[in-house]
């Protein structure tokens, strides 16, 4: 008779763990209605090539691809901000600060680096979705793993750095 309770109680509970509405399952859930808002974001300091850490991407690419150990945070928006710094094989260098927003997977440019050691502010920044079906996207490793784990963001810089090190190793 009380495996019949217990199967009765779980099928009662099913529909609620089916379709996530875990709310029926804790009397206490308080669902946070409050808009996400970003927060300010300022240009760092302009990156040192001693604090360039490598990002293993595809071999399709001669590129290499660095993020700016100094210049990772973690907001109290939850977005991750950083340097990523891009070297063509000739030589050429992009330099932009940039957010990745771990809950939604999208990237936002803050700002370009000049080759003169300063920051230009993007004045048209955009959120907007990472490609992660492209090998040759420098924001997937970023979001699959170093600087999110399953759409929730590092807990704070320094585990983001500790990560990336670790990444650059199997480099």
């Amino acid at each position: 008779m009380a495996g019949m309770k217990l199967l009765a109680l779980s099928l009662l509970a099913l529909p609620a763990v089916c379709f996530g509405r875990t709310e029926y399952l804790n009397p206490d859930f308080v669902e946070d209605t409050t808009p996400w808002e970003e927060i300010a974001a300022t240009l760092p300091a302009y990156p040192r090539n001693e604090n360039l850490v490598p990002l293993a991407i595809s071999s399709a690419t001669g590129n290499k691809f660095m993020i700016d150990a100094a210049s990772v945070s973690v907001g109290k928006d939850g977005v991750v901000r950083y340097t990523a710094v891009i070297e063509s094989p000739r030589g050429a260098r992009t330099v932009n600060y940039e957010g990745l927003r771990c809950e939604t997977a999208e990237r936002k440019i803050y700002g370009f680096g000049q080759a003169d050691g300063k920051w230009t502010e993007n004045k048209r920044a955009a959120w907007e979705g990472i490609k992660l079906r492209s090998l040759l996207s420098y924001h997937k490793p970023l979001f699959e793993g170093l600087f999110c784990e399953l759409g929730i963001p590092v807990r704070d810089a320094e585990t983001g750095v500790r990560r990336l090190k670790q990444s650059a190793g199997s480099w």
